[in-house]
C-alpha cells in the first residue's frame, strides 16, 4: 500500500486510467471481431462499414498508448487483406 500522499494519488490515477484503457481495448476488440464476422459471413457491405469503424478504434487505442502503433497498423492490414481475399473468392 502507498504511504506518501503522492503515491496515494498515483494509485487513484492508475485505477482510473486502467478502467478507461480497459474500455478502449474492449471497444477496439469488438470492432475487429465484427469485421471478421462480416467477412466470414460473406457480407461485403457490412464488412466495409465495420472495417472503417475498426480502423478508427484501432487508431484511437494506439493514440492512447493502449496498443502499439505498429500493432494497430498490422491489424488494419490483416483485416484489409482478409476482406480483399473474401471479395475475390465471392
Amino acid at each position: 500500500m502507498p504511504n506518501t500522499q503522492s503515491a496515494k494519488k498515483r494509485l487513484r490515477q492508475n485505477e482510473v486510467r486502467r478502467l478507461r484503457n480497459r474500455g478502449v481495448r474492449s471497444n477496439m476488440r469488438s470492432a475487429v471481431r465484427r469485421v471478421r464476422e462480416a467477412v466470414a459471413a460473406g457480407d461485403q457491405e457490412a464488412a466495409q462499414s465495420a472495417f472503417r469503424l475498426a480502423c478508427k478504434k484501432l487508431d484511437q487505442a494506439a493514440a492512447r498508448g493502449v496498443i502499439h502503433r505498429n500493432a494497430a497498423n498490422r491489424t488494419k492490414s490483416r483485416l484489409n487483406a482478409a476482406m480483399k481475399k473474401a471479395s475475390l473468392a465471392a
